[in-house]
């Protein structure tokens, strides 16, 4: 399958689609642990790039509760929202816009040349 994975880099700080899985992750399970577990990351894999996320934009995306008797958890803030909507709205307009070239590229892959070439054999 075909697949348009996009980063984007600004000057000192970057979102992809591993950051933007975490804070889905987040805002789904309500737990930085949680988020990295069904990512199959370490728990201090996805802290740090909280820490990093959080430490790069003026306002924080995520906030977190320590743990203890109640528990702690974690939860997107609205900038972690607005972040994330941004984020997928630059796919999805990358992805409408890149569909052409793309389809023109996928038809010159050599497995699908010998395929379309191949006669059934």
């Amino acid at each position: 399958m075909t697949a348009l994975k996009l980063r984007i880099l600004f000057d000192g700080a970057m979102i992809g689609p591993g950051k933007a899985a975490l804070l889905d992750g987040i805002a789904a399970t309500g737990s930085i642990a949680a988020a990295g577990r069904q990512m199959q990351m370490s728990y201090k894999r996805a802290w740090m790039l909280v820490v990093e996320m959080n430490a790069a934009l003026a306002l924080p995306l995520v906030a977190s509760a320590r743990g203890g008797q109640g528990g702690g958890g974690a939860r997107l803030t609205e900038a972690g929202d607005e972040v994330l909507r941004l984020y997928r709205e630059v796919v999805t307009r990358s992805e409408a816009a890149a569909a052409e070239p793309i389809a023109a590229l996928e038809g010159m892959l050599r497995a699908k040349a010998e395929s379309d070439h191949s006669g059934g054999k």
